[in-house]
């Protein structure tokens, strides 16, 4: 699955640290494809178990962690403990099936 992030519209260039939950049933293989969003800041990125993120040529990697975790299985029980971890969650989306996810980062 390819995940595409780019800032919102109203944002130039994203300069916030990030946390993305990828959660899947089956292992995947991310592939990550960023525009606009500042070197060197935090971004993380956990896995469901047996998945890895695969980041493009450039120094993104850098300033990226990718961790395999054991998530809850039910969504509700994800987004509770998502919330509890990170004291707030901006953003959450289920898909069945995907090979590319577009999400727009910023305020």
């Amino acid at each position: 699955v390819t995940l595409h992030l780019t800032p919102i519209s109203s944002v130039n260039i994203h300069e916030k640290p990030l946390v993305f939950l990828l959660n899947s049933p089956l292992p995947l293989v991310w592939k990550l494809k960023t525009e606009r969003l500042a070197p060197g800041i935090r971004r993380v990125f956990l896995v469901s178990l047996g998945s890895i993120v695969q980041f493009e040529k450039g120094n993104f990697s850098l300033s990226a962690e990718t961790e395999e975790k054991l998530f809850p299985e039910k969504n509700e029980h994800l987004l509770q403990w998502a919330q509890k971890e990170y004291g707030a969650v901006t953003s959450f989306t289920e898909l069945k099936v995907s090979r590319n996810i577009y999400i727009k980062v910023g305020e």
